[in-house]
């Protein structure tokens, strides 16, 4: 077979081009396009993807202060959470913008490091508890949020179709959450956890359950469409 044939040909890289639609999407998208055209010219895309590692390393420690001194510092946690946020979200836009080409580099980088902030997410919260079952339990938590975003690449690998964003749900919604836990447990204490993380754990272990049988029956669908098709000819 020629090599140059559309048969052989790879599909042009998608990974930059995600899919799903999130509640706050549309709204996001217009505070995106406002900020990039503003952002200072020696900021460049890359260094805010490697900004994740500066907001990681504050959220554990502001969880371990929380703990240690005061429950306020949960509040500087949200501003990590927050800040995060804004970096995440435009480094992509930015490098489009300023046409630097770090395509592939900033969706392996860019979801690299999201893998560290969801760790040092879990991390900062197990500070706060002093029982074996809720540690324990948030360990859980880690292993059911890092399944649920290897979902989203092996189908991203499978397909060449990036989804984040399942049931109007996408990650600055789970920032908000962060944000408004963070809130809530300053004001009324910790003993909330021994409650809401079995809630936490078993909500976003149906959600993975389902997103995990979903895309084994669209997989499993495409293979079999593929089969048909190669059988008729």
């Amino acid at each position: 077979m020629n090599a140059d044939t559309p048969e052989s040909a790879s599909p042009a890289f998608a990974g930059d081009k995600k899919t799903g639609q999130s509640v706050l999407g549309p709204l996001e998208r217009r505070c995106i396009d406002w900020a990039v055209p503003r952002i200072p010219a020696p900021i460049l895309s890359h260094h805010l993807t490697y900004m994740t590692i500066f907001w990681s390393v504050g959220v554990i420690g502001f969880g371990f202060l929380a703990d240690r001194q005061n429950l306020n510092w949960l509040h500087a946690m949200s501003v990590m959470v927050l800040g995060q946020w804004l970096t995440d979200s435009l480094d992509g836009s930015l490098g489009r913008f300023r046409k630097q080409g770090l395509v592939k580099w900033g969706f392996y980088m860019d979801h690299l490091l999201d893998f560290f902030f969801a760790g040092s997410m879990v991390i900062g919260y197990s500070f706060l508890v002093d029982v074996w079952w809720l540690r324990f339990l948030f360990l859980v938590l880690l292993l059911v949020t890092c399944a649920t975003m290897a979902v989203s690449f092996l189908s991203f690998a499978a397909t060449n179709q990036f989804q984040i964003a399942y049931w109007g749900i996408g990650p600055t919604e789970i920032r908000i959450g962060y944000i408004v836990l963070n809130t809530l447990v300053a004001f009324v204490g910790t003993a909330i956890f021994s409650w809401g993380v079995p809630a936490i754990v078993g909500l976003n272990a149906v959600a993975f359950l389902v997103l995990a049988v979903q895309t084994s029956r669209n997989l499993w669908a495409i293979d079999y469409e593929a089969n048909v098709d190669g059988a008729a000819r």
